[in-house]
């Protein structure tokens, strides 16, 4: 059993990415901020997805402010793998209910808290990707290994791996390369 989310946590990123998140996590909700420079470009990211009682994403509105201007993308799942994309079918998308949005620590506690996970097995969680510059919604397929309570080795397409470490609450710690939480 997870404990319950705080109030609010907060990630700083690491390596190539300059920047912040901020989430305020609620039952069935994730309201979030992200900004950061990558590569030389600035980016604002501001999110919100909603969940049903078992973990599985049921919509997610992501923002982004760029130097292009601001634009927004809108999701919606029926919560068993069929998904929108503002509104127009997304068939790319099917049997996908979990949200990871690029400009997020925080979307890897959606397969934690969803997925029974046991010591030692992988198990695949392939999900939404939604880029922070562009808000491109693709298909990234994922894999977590549980380890222990805390530390799951994390595998996603292009080979990237590492190991992921999360609090009682099922909230990223440490995401090696990317981002490291600090309240």
């Amino acid at each position: 059993m997870l404990a319950p989310f705080p109030a609010f946590a907060a990630w700083r990123f690491v390596d190539g990415v300059d920047g912040f998140e901020v989430v305020y996590p609620s039952p069935g909700r994730l309201r979030g901020h992200t900004s950061a420079v990558e590569d030389g470009l600035p980016y604002a990211v501001r999110y919100e997805i909603v969940l049903d009682d078992d973990w599985h994403t049921r919509s997610a509105r992501v923002w982004t402010d760029t130097l292009d201007g601001p634009c927004e993308v809108a999701l919606v799942s029926d919560g068993a793998g069929s998904w929108t994309v503002d509104g127009a079918p997304a068939p790319h998308l099917d049997g996908l209910v979990d949200i990871d949005i690029e400009a997020s620590a925080c979307t890897n506690t959606l397969p934690v808290h969803r997925m029974p996970m046991p010591l030692g097995e992988v198990v695949t969680a392939s999900a939404v990707y939604v880029r922070a510059l562009d808000l491109a919604v693709v298909r990234l397929d994922q894999t977590y290994r549980r380890l222990d309570d805390h530390r799951f080795d994390y595998t996603s397409e292009g080979d990237f791996t590492t190991l992921l470490v999360y609090d009682d609450a099922g909230l990223v710690v440490d995401y090696p390369g990317v981002a490291r939480r600090f309240a």
